[in-house]
């Protein structure tokens, strides 16, 4: 992404025409052309299939020197993604569709662009392709869409020497000043006293990488609270129970979580909803050394549960089970929290979606009705209470975590579900906040994962009721 925005409104400026055509399409609309522009099509090999791109030289009928041409699966009916593929491969200029709306596809157009460039620059960069658009009251909220979700991509990306817990609290403190927001952060003796799980799982790791938890508060009094909570563990080793050396190789990815939930709360405070907000991010590193907490220990809990660890890689439940404390002291209308939880909602859905927990089934229905409508699906799992002696131990409250290998996303689940507040309404997002493998629009490396479903269901609840 660039500082220029990638969609501006058209007033009528000069502009290379996009053609969107599909393959059962492709022939009628061929017989339009002249045989030269034809003969380019077919040295290019397009035949309207998905995601195919081209460019025609423009012939005596049109003004263009030249124009593009994009296979998509609708042209009447684009998705996010329709013009991804364009928008990675055209040169720079301002483009704007030969007929039609861009309508959804805005969002891929701007996401396609990004790039994380803060150690290497790219070769060969391009400048920015920027698409026009008439719906003019679009374009602002399509840009803060995008950016949240390269933010979130940014945060993921950065490996956690660079992005630790102090990096994360940067990172609020300047979300706080953008928009005015009440940023306090407790840390050292306070931290211990009152989050000592989120203490005790960040303690291992160096000064500069010291656990903290952040709450940001925004929004006037009286309106409706909601609460969002992000998982931030910078780094998981997977402590004494540590993890392969390939189960390490992307674990700065486990904060996306956090990188969610802020930005998130960025989404919330740009669009001025009518919510009180309040935001926690524990930022912690799951280290190795002398003081390491360790299996069989049995740590107290901001909300008085004692939890035996079971397994010190099962960290991020734990920092969370305080920060959902916390934030249900606020009594939210609605909590979400994100984390990249659990590997078993991985095996179950894949990396694409989200795993999705909540307390209500109609909870549920809006935020799986936002994710399909804006093409960020979640994917609803169950929180059984007949699993719940899953956590039982023998000495303490709960354990925080089973050892039969069933149900792993849901189990997980059930030990959040102790620490938020009775009767809240929660939703809790299992997220893989990763893309293993490229896709138009959606590079390899940091992804939003269920950001847009909540957004949008948070938009059609609050702003648009």
């Amino acid at each position: 992404m660039t500082d220029t925005p990638l969609i501006q409104p058209d007033r009528g400026q000069d502009a290379i025409s996009i053609h969107l055509v599909n393959k059962d399409g492709f022939e009628d609309w061929a017989s339009t052309l002249s045989a030269a522009q034809r003969a380019t099509l077919r040295a290019q090999r397009f035949d309207g299939s998905g995601y195919q791109t081209a460019i025609v030289p423009g012939g005596s009928a049109e003004p263009e020197e030249w124009f593009a041409v994009g296979g998509v699966a609708d042209p009447d009916g684009l998705s996010s993604w329709c013009l991804a593929k364009l928008a990675e491969t055209l040169p720079a200029g301002t483009y704007r569709l030969a007929k039609g709306e861009p309508g959804p596809a805005l969002h891929g157009w701007q996401t396609a662009q990004y790039a994380f460039t803060r150690y290497r620059k790219p070769d060969n960069a391009v400048g920015p392709r920027i698409l026009l658009t008439k719906n003019a009251k679009a374009v602002e909220p399509a840009i803060a869409e995008a950016n949240a979700v390269c933010r979130v991509r940014r945060l993921v990306d950065t490996p956690a020497e660079d992005m630790g817990p102090a990096g994360l609290e940067a990172e609020c403190e300047a979300l706080a000043k953008e928009h005015g927001a009440k940023l306090s952060v407790t840390r050292g003796d306070s931290l211990e006293q009152d989050y000592p799980m989120v203490h005790a799982v960040g303690r291992a790791a160096a000064r500069h990488h010291a656990p903290r938890i952040m709450h940001l508060s925004w929004g006037k009094e009286g309106d409706p609270v909601v609460a969002l909570v992000g998982k931030g563990v910078c780094f998981d080793s997977g402590g004494l129970d540590v993890k392969s050396a390939s189960g390490m190789l992307i674990m700065k990815k486990d904060m996306g979580g956090a990188a969610h939930a802020i930005a998130l709360a960025d989404l919330v405070m740009r669009a001025g909803l009518p919510v009180r907000l309040h935001l926690f991010v524990p930022a912690v590193e799951n280290a190795i050394s002398g003081n390491s907490f360790r299996p069989g220990d049995v740590l107290r809990s901001r909300k008085g549960l004692s939890v035996e660890i079971g397994n010190t890689d099962a960290e991020g439940r734990l920092i969370l089970g305080d920060a959902l404390t916390r934030a249900s002291e606020e009594n939210p209308e609605l909590l979400i929290d994100f984390a990249t939880l659990t590997g078993a909602a991985r095996v179950a859905l894949g990396p694409d979606y989200p795993a999705l927990m909540t307390r209500r089934e109609e909870t549920a229905a809006e935020l799986i009705r936002a994710g399909k409508a804006h093409d960020d699906e979640p994917w609803p799992l169950p929180l059984p209470a007949a699993y719940a002696d899953y956590l039982n131990s023998d000495i303490a409250d709960t354990s925080n975590a089973h050892t039969n290998g069933f149900a792993g996303a849901s189990i997980a689940g059930l030990f959040l579900d102790k620490f938020v507040g009775d009767g809240i309404d929660w939703a809790h997002f299992d997220t893989y906040a990763w893309r293993p493998s490229p896709k138009p629009g959606r590079p390899k490396g940091g992804e939003a994962l269920g950001l847009r479903a909540a957004w949008h269901m948070l938009r059609a609840r609050y702003a648009d009721a």
